[in-house]
C-alpha cells in the first residue's frame, strides 16, 4: 500500500485533566533531577558548565495542571495515523504530539509500550503527564510542559514525494518555536522524524531536548547502546560515572531493567565518532531501535526497578494487570541535567528513525557486552545503514521550510502573539492570528494600546489570567498605567527575572488600591517564605485565604483557586507552628474538597500536629489517594512515620530512593 496520512479517533478510559491552577508558579515544582554540589565538583568541565547553565527559577509563564483525579471514563481523543504496508504510527496531537503506538505489521508487534489508559500524574515540569508511547521533551530538565497540551498539526510534502505530518508549537519556558516532522517512506520499516528548534531572539537561549521512548519490559528485556560507561543518576541526587553493564560492581547487569532495585537513570557515554543508537530487545532478540544523526548525541535508559516503590508507580500510571515498561531516550546533551546554548538566530536540527530490530538472541544476551553491542549494531546497519540516515536528513532539510497544507489540529495562540509582537518570519511553522484566543486578549490589548485591561472581556469577576514574563512583556507592563492587575502581572514578571525587591514593591503597590487582595497577598506570602520569614508568610496566607473565601464565585476556576490556595496556606501555617489556623483553613474548604485525597492527607498532617496520632492513623487505615502526588515525593512515608512505628503499607509506598539515602 502507498503511505497514507489520515484522521482517526482513539477511545481510552481517561481521567479528565481538569482546570489549570490559577496561582502563578513562582517556584518550580520539586524537580528530582538536581545534582548535589559534591557530585558536580567531580564532573568534566563542559558537563558541569551545562549542568549549571540556566536552571529554571520558575515554570512561568506556563500554568500548573493539577486539577485531575483518578476516576476514568471512556474518552475520545483525536488521532493522526501514518501508515504504509510495514508500519502504522498513531499520533495524538492534542497530547503533546505523543506517538501512542508504533505497530509493525509483518511481525504483528507493538514496538512501543502502549498505555491502555490516559491517567495524568505529577511528573511534568508543570504537573500533568502520562506514561507510554514516544514523547518530545523540550524546554528544561524534566518532562515538557506540553505533555498534555495541544500542538499545531498539518500535512506537508515529504522528501520522497508523499505526505508527512508536521507538529509545531511555541515552547514557552524558553520562548523557542520548534517542529517535529514525521513521515513513513513507502515500504519502510522505519518511521523518520525530522526535528528543528529555532532561536528567533537576539540573545543566546538555553535549550533542551530528549525524545523519550516507552518500551515494554519483562525479565528478558535488555537495553543496548554503543557505550562502555554511563553516568548513573539516582534519586538520592548524585551523578557518577560507572562501567556498563555491571554499573555498581555488585555483579548485577542493569542493562536488564528489572534487575535493578530502585528507579535510576543511566546516561550512556557514547563516543563522539560512534553511530548514535539505542535498542530494547526481548529474550528472543526482537524489539525497537532508535537511531539518529549525530547532533542528538545523548542516550539514556530509565528503569523503574523491581522494588516496591517503582512497581507501585507503574501501577499508579496505568491499570492493574498492565505489563511494565522502561524508557530509552535520546537527547542533545550527554545527560538530562544539562542545558545547551542555542545562539541568537541559530537552530538545532537532526533526524531520528524508529523501527523494529531482530538480532541473534544468543549474542544479545551473552555475557560479553562488546559482542552484544556489536551484534545489535550490525543488525541495525543491515536494516538501516548509517549513510541512509544521513542522506534522509539532507533530503529533509529543504522540506523543513515548506508551508503546511491541510490542517489536522490546532495548538495554542501564544506563538501567534509572539510573532505579532516581534514580526519574526518562521517559514514552515505559521502561527496565524486566527489561533489567538481569550487567554491572549489582554496581552494583545497591552501590545496594541500600551494599557493592560483591568478586567476580563466578559466583565465577570474571576481569578487573574495567566502572566507573561519575558523581558519584552515586562518592559510593556512597566510603562503601562499602574492599575492593580497590571501591578500584579508586573510583579510576577519581575519575580521571574530575579528582581525580588521590585516584585514585592509592585505587589504592595497593587495591594493598596485593589478590592481583590488575595492574588497579591499570596504572591507576597511566597516571597516571605523564600526569604525565610515563616511567620509573615503564614500571616499573608491566612489573610489571602480569608479574602478569597469572601470573593469566591461559582465555576471551576474559583474551585481550582480555592484548592490551590488552601493547600499552600495549610502547609505554610503548619510550618509556622500555627496548627489552629491551619485547621481553620481546612474547615473553610468546601466539604467535597475536604473529602478529596489531597486534603485527606492534609487532615492526617493536621491531626498529627494536634497530637492525635490515632486519628491520623485512622485516616491512613480508611484509605485515600493523592492524585497529584509528585514524582519522588516522600510525604506519605514522612507522615506515616510520625504516627506509626509499623512499616509503610504498600498502598502508600512510592519511595524512589534506597532507605539509606532518606
Amino acid at each position: 500500500m502507498a503511505t497514507t496520512v489520515g484522521r482517526a479517533v482513539l477511545t481510552l478510559p481517561a481521567a479528565p485533566l481538569g482546570p489549570e491552577n490559577p496561582l502563578p508558579g513562582l517556584r518550580p515544582l520539586d524537580e528530582q533531577h538536581v545534582v548535589d554540589e559534591r557530585s558536580r565538583e567531580r564532573l568534566p568541565r563542559d558537563m558541569a558548565r551545562q549542568v549549571g547553565y540556566e536552571p529554571l527559577r520558575t515554570h512561568l509563564p506556563v500554568r500548573v495542571l493539577d486539577g485531575y483525579g483518578r476516576e476514568r471514563r471512556e474518552t475520545d481523543f483525536d488521532a493522526i495515523v501514518i501508515e504504509n504496508d510495514r508500519l502504522r504510527a498513531t499520533v495524538l496531537p492534542g497530547l503533546g504530539g505523543r506517538v501512542h503506538s508504533l505497530f509493525h505489521k509483518p511481525s504483528e508487534r507493538e514496538l512501543l509500550y502502549r498505555n491502555p489508559v490516559f491517567q495524568p500524574a505529577d511528573f511534568a515540569l508543570n504537573g500533568a503527564w502520562f506514561s507510554g508511547g514516544l514523547e518530545w521533551n523540550i524546554g528544561a530538565t524534566g518532562h515538557t510542559t506540553l505533555s498534555c497540551a495541544p500542538l499545531h498539526a498539518a500535512i506537508v510534502p515529504a522528501p520522497d514525494g508523499g505526505d508527512m505530518v508536521r507538529l509545531w508549537e511555541w515552547e514557552r519556558l524558553r520562548d523557542l518555536p520548534f517542529q517535529v516532522d514525521l513521515w513513513l517512506p513507502a515500504d519502510s520499516d522505519f518511521l523518520y522524524v525530522g526535528v528543528r528548534i529555532r532561536n528567533p531572539h537576539e540573545r543566546t537561549v538555553p535549550t533542551y531536548w530528549w525524545s523519550n521512548i516507552a518500551v515494554p519490559e519483562d525479565e528478558g528485556t535488555r537495553v543496548l547502546a554503543p557505550a562502555d560507561e554511563a553516568w548513573h543518576f539516582g534519586y538520592e541526587r548524585s551523578l557518577r560515572r560507572v562501567p556498563v553493564p555491571d554499573s555498581h560492581g555488585d555483579g548485577v547487569d542493569r542493562t536488564y531493567p528489572l534487575r535493578g532495585e530502585h528507579p535510576a537513570d543511566y546516561f550512556y557515554e557514547v563516543p563522539r565518532e560512534a553511530r548514535k543508537w539505542i535498542a530494547s530487545l526481548d529474550a528472543g532478540g526482537q524489539g525497537l531501535v532508535q537511531t539518529s544523526t549525530d547532533v542528538l548525541r545523548g542516550r539514556k535508559l530509565f528503569l523503574w526497578g523491581a522494588g516496591r516503590g517503582g512497581r507501585r508507580w507503574q501501577q499508579w500510571l496505568t491499570e492493574p494487570g498492565t505489563p511494565g515498561y522502561a524508557e530509552i531516550q535520546a537527547g542533545l546533551a550527554r545527560t538530562q541535567l544539562e542545558h545547551v546554548p542555542l545562539e541568537a538566530g541559530a537552530e538545532f536540527s537532526w533526524l531520528e528513525a524508529y523501527g523494529p530490530l531482530a538480532a541473534d538472541p544468543g549474542a544479545v544476551h551473552g555475557a560479553d557486552w562488546p559482542a552484544a553491542r556489536a551484534e545489535a549494531e550490525a543488525r541495525l546497519e543491515e536494516a538501516l545503514p548509517r549513510a541512509r540516515v544521513e542522506a534522509a536528513y539532507e533530503a529533509w532539510r529543504p522540506y523543513a521550510d515548506h508551508e503546511p497544507g491541510e490542517s489536522l489540529a490546532t495548538g495554542s495562540g501564544w506563538g501567534a502573539l509572539e510573532v505579532l509582537r516581534a514580526g519574526v518570519k518562521l517559514p514552515g511553522t505559521p502561527f496565524g492570528e486566527a489561533t489567538l484566543g481569550e487567554p491572549q486578549e489582554p496581552w494583545l490589548e497591552l501590545l496594541r494600546t500600551g494599557t493592560f485591561p483591568s478586567s476580563s472581556s466578559s466583565g465577570e469577576v474571576a481569578p487573574p489570567g495567566p502572566s507573561l514574563v519575558a523581558p519584552h512583556w515586562r518592559d510593556m507592563l512597566e510603562t503601562a498605567p499602574a492599575e492593580p492587575l497590571t501591578e500584579y502581572h508586573l510583579g510576577v514578571a519581575q519575580w521571574h527575572a530575579g528582581d525580588v525587591a521590585q516584585a514585592v514593591r509592585s505587589w504592595e503597590r497593587g495591594l493598596q488600591v485593589t478590592r481583590s487582595r488575595w492574588p497579591l497577598l499570596r504572591c507576597l506570602a511566597v516571597a516571605d517564605r523564600d526569604a525565610g520569614n515563616a511567620g509573615r508568610a503564614a500571616d499573608h496566607y491566612a489573610e489571602a485565604f480569608e479574602d478569597l473565601c469572601r470573593e469566591r464565585g461559582e465555576g471551576e476556576a474559583w474551585a481550582a483557586a480555592t484548592a490551590a490556595l488552601g493547600r499552600e496556606a495549610i502547609a505554610a501555617l503548619l510550618a509556622a507552628g500555627r496548627t489552629d489556623a491551619a485547621r481553620g483553613v481546612w474547615q473553610g474548604l468546601p466539604p467535597a474538597l475536604r473529602a478529596s485525597g489531597r486534603f485527606r492527607l492534609a487532615d492526617a498532617q493536621l491531626l498529627a500536629a494536634e497530637g492525635d496520632k490515632e486519628g491520623a492513623r485512622a485516616v491512613f487505615d480508611a484509605g485515600f489517594e493523592v492524585p497529584d502526588l509528585r514524582e519522588g515525593a516522600e510525604i506519605l512515608g514522612e507522615v506515616w512515620a510520625a504516627v506509626s512505628d509499623e512499616p509503610l503499607p504498600d498502598a502508600y509506598d512510592y519511595r524512589m530512593r534506597p532507605a539509606a539515602a532518606e
